[in-house]
């Protein structure tokens, strides 16, 4: 990997870590992130919000138009396959970061996989319900949802998601708790009541 680096020179790049990064790029790195924390710590609360609002959106956008371009270059199928392969590694990296965050114990079963559903990205642009709540099972509901609520606007059939939907939630829930079962019990193309648009089943 390469960096370029106005300010240094090749020969002052000596000592690599084993992350890869040489110590005065790393140093530099530190200070600079260092530095725009205290920019956001003089922020209004509001502000870094809606801020984390936007970036939200952004993920959202780029991951549909990175799917309308492999369809546009392929087919369908072939974007739903790659779509579900991305999705397969991502849902794990982004549990365990909010694990990391929220402080979620590995292992910490229902409860820890409510408080993670929680703070995931979708969290900040769709409306999400638990429902149906036992001692070993609840029901998660995707009331509104970003996408599927704009094809709806613009007279398009629901996305088919479900066999994203299956890899993404399944993983996820693993990752907070091996033990937890994921069931699908609608997803689109599945029919599907007017008041959400997908339900799953987690159980323990």
């Amino acid at each position: 990997m390469a960096f370029f680096m106005p300010h240094k020179s090749v020969s002052s790049i000596s000592l690599w870590l084993p992350g890869g990064y040489p110590t005065d790029i790393l140093k530099d790195m530190e200070d600079y992130h260092k530095k725009r924390r205290e920019e956001l710590a003089q922020m209004p609360k509001e502000h870094l919000i809606a801020m984390l609002e936007d970036a939200a959106k952004n993920w959202l956008a780029h991951d549909g138009l990175w799917f309308l371009a492999v369809e546009a270059g392929h087919n369908m199928e072939t974007a739903i396959r790659h779509d579900t392969t991305a999705w397969e590694r991502f849902t794990v990296i982004e549990a365990k970061r909010i694990m990391k965050r929220q402080n979620i114990e590995p292992n910490s079963g229902l409860e820890g996989l409510k408080k993670a559903l929680a703070y995931r990205l979708y969290a900040h642009l769709n409306i999400q319900e638990v429902v149906e709540e036992t001692e070993n099972s609840f029901v998660f509901r995707m009331i509104d949802c970003r996408v599927q609520s704009a094809r709806k606007r613009e007279g398009r059939p629901d996305f088919p998601c479900k066999s994203v939907g299956l890899v993404e939630y399944a993983k996820f829930a693993e990752t907070i708790d091996p033990r937890i079962k994921t069931e699908c019990i609608c997803c689109p193309p599945d029919n599907h009541p007017d008041s959400y648009y997908c339900s799953w089943k987690f159980s323990i």
